[in-house]
C-alpha cells in the first residue's frame, strides 16, 4: 500500500489554516461535499502543489441491505478521477432501510448505523463491496464505525468481521482508533483483541478523532481534542505494523491551528513510540489471533440473506426515527440514546445546509425542529428535509409572530414555489411498518409498496 504519511480532514472551515500547515502529506474530503468541475480554490492549490486528497464517502451504505446505488457510485468514481485520488473510503454501515424488500416506506437515518455481525450481514456485505470495487476506479477502503449500541445474537466479533471482509473481497481497511475506544467504552469490546484479529496488511490508514463521554455513553464527536486511550489504541496499533497512513478528523468547534498543530505532533509520536516497541520485541509483531473463517456463499446466497437483513434493519430504524417499538434483543435504554443522538444531527445538519432557518427561527429553531423530527422521519436528504421542516411550520400555523411566519413562507416559497405541498402524516409511515413488522411475509407482496 502507498504511504500517505500525516493527514488531516480537508473542512471548508480550515482550509486556509490546513493549506498553511506544516507537514501536512495528504488530505481527506468528505466525497459528498465536493464538486467534481468546481473544486474549492484551497483544495485545488493543495493538489496542484501535489499533496494527495483521499475523498472520504458518507452516504453509500455498503452496510445495507440493497444494492449500492448506481447514482452514488458513479459520484464516487467522478470524484476520485478529478482529485486524482490513489483510493476512496466508504463506512461498514447502513444509512437507509425499508423500501422494495420491505414494502415499507423508505427511511434515512442521517448517520452512520452498525450493522450486525452476523453471516448474512456478512454475505451481503461481501457482494455491496464487490459491486463497488467493479465500479470504482481505483481501489475501496471501508472503516470500522462507532456504535452506540450492540444487535443481539451477533456471530463474530468486530475484528473476526473485518477479517473475513478483507480476505473475501480484497478490500482494504480504513482502521478508526477512535471508534476501536468508542466501542470499549460502550460495548466493552477489547480494542486490543479487535487488533490481534485485524490483517494488518490490508490497513490502507487510520483515523483519530475526538469525543466525550456523557453518563457513562461515549460519543464520537469529532468535536472534542483527542483523549490519550486514542492514542494509546494507536500506539498498539503501531506497535503491530506501521500504517500508511494516520489522519486527524475534525468536524466542529474547530481550535485555533496551533491546537491541530498540537495534536498532529501528538499522534506522530503515538506511532513512533509502537513503531519502537515493535522494533524492539525479541520476536517482532504481535502473533495474530486466527478468526474463525467460513466458506465462500455459494452463488445467490446473498439474495435470501439480503431480505432477512432488510426486514431487521427496517424494524430497527423505523423504531429509532419514527417511533416504532423497538425489536426484541436490543437495549432500549441504548435505542433511546441512539434516536436522540440521530435527532440531534439532523437539526445540526439541517442547519448547516439550510443556516437562514436558525435566522429566523432564532432560539425556537432547535426545540421546533426536534418536535418535528420526533414525528416526520427523514425519507430524503437533508435539503428536503429542510423544506419539510418549514412547510410543517407554515401548516401548523407556527411560529406565532406574523414577521417571523412571513420571513419563513418567503423563504420556502423562494425555494418551494407559491403553495406549500404538505407531507403525508407520520401516522401513516408508522402504521405501514408496524403492519409488516407484524405481518413479515407481506413484505414479499408488491402492492403494498408506496
Amino acid at each position: 500500500m502507498r504511504a500517505l504519511g500525516t493527514g488531516i480532514g480537508w473542512r471548508p472551515e480550515i482550509a486556509d489554516a490546513v493549506e498553511r500547515m506544516p507537514g501536512i502529506d495528504w488530505v481527506e474530503a468528505v466525497a459528498e461535499n465536493v464538486c467534481p468541475g468546481h473544486l474549492p480554490d484551497p483544495l485545488r492549490r493543495l493538489r496542484e502543489r501535489g499533496v494527495t486528497v483521499v475523498p472520504h464517502g458518507v452516504s453509500l451504505g455498503l452496510g445495507g441491505a440493497d444494492r449500492p446505488d448506481p447514482a452514488r457510485l458513479t459520484a464516487l468514481a467522478e470524484r476520485a478521477e478529478a482529485l486524482g485520488s490513489p483510493l476512496v473510503t466508504e463506512h461498514i454501515a447502513f444509512v437507509r432501510a425499508g423500501g422494495q424488500l420491505t414494502a415499507t416506506a423508505a427511511l434515512e437515518a442521517g448517520h452512520l448505523l452498525p450493522v450486525p455481525r452476523t453471516r448474512d450481514a456478512l454475505d451481503v456485505l461481501c457482494e455491496n463491496v464487490r459491486i463497488a470495487q467493479a465500479e470504482l476506479p481505483v481501489p475501496l477502503a471501508v472503516e470500522n464505525i462507532a456504535a452506540l449500541f450492540t444487535w443481539p445474537d451477533e456471530e463474530l466479533t468486530e475484528g473476526q468481521f473485518l477479517y473475513e471482509l478483507a480476505d473475501r473481497t480484497g478490500v482494504r481497511l480504513l482502521i478508526d482508533v477512535a471508534n476501536l475506544h468508542t466501542n470499549h467504552v460502550n460495548l466493552g469490546q477489547d480494542p486490543s483483541r479487535s487488533l490481534d484479529e485485524l490483517p494488518v496488511e490490508a490497513i490502507a490508514y487510520v483515523h483519530v478523532a475526538g469525543g466525550f463521554e456523557r453518563d457513562g455513553v461515549w460519543h464520537d464527536s469529532h468535536a472534542h481534542p483527542v483523549p490519550r486511550p486514542v492514542l494509546d489504541i494507536l500506539t498498539d496499533l503501531a506497535s503491530r505494523t506501521t500504517p500508511p497512513g494516520v489522519l486527524l478528523e475534525r468536524d466542529e468547534n474547530f481550535p485555533e491551528p496551533a491546537e491541530l498543530e498540537r495534536e498532529l505532533t501528538a499522534m506522530r509520536k503515538a506511532v513512533v513510540k509502537g513503531t519502537a516497541t515493535r522494533r524492539g520485541a525479541a520476536k517482532g509483531t504481535a502473533v495474530q489471533a486466527t478468526p474463525v473463517k467460513s466458506a465462500a456463499p455459494a452463488p445467490g446466497s446473498p439474495a435470501p440473506a439480503r431480505q432477512r437483513l432488510a426486514l431487521a434493519q427496517a424494524a430497527l430504524l423505523s423504531a429509532l426515527v419514527a417511533a416504532t417499538p423497538a425489536p426484541e434483543g436490543f437495549d432500549r435504554v441504548r435505542l433511546g440514546v441512539q434516536a436522540r443522538a440521530l435527532a440531534a444531527k439532523r437539526a445540526d445538519v439541517v442547519a448547516k445546509v439550510a443556516p437562514e432557518l436558525p435566522v429566523i427561527l432564532g432560539q425556537s429553531y432547535r426545540p421546533a425542529f426536534l418536535a418535528y423530527a420526533g414525528g416526520h422521519p427523514m425519507t430524503g436528504g437533508y435539503r428536503r428535509d429542510a423544506l419539510g421542516f418549514a412547510e410543517h411550520l407554515l401548516h401548523t400555523g407556527g411560529p406565532a409572530d406574523a414577521a417571523t411566519r412571513r420571513r419563513l413562507h418567503a423563504w420556502w416559497r423562494e425555494r418551494s414555489g407559491p403553495t406549500p405541498r404538505f407531507h403525508r402524516p407520520a401516522a401513516r409511515l408508522a402504521r405501514a411498518t408496524r403492519r409488516v413488522l407484524r405481518h413479515p411475509h407481506a413484505a414479499h407482496d408488491d402492492s403494498r409498496v408506496r
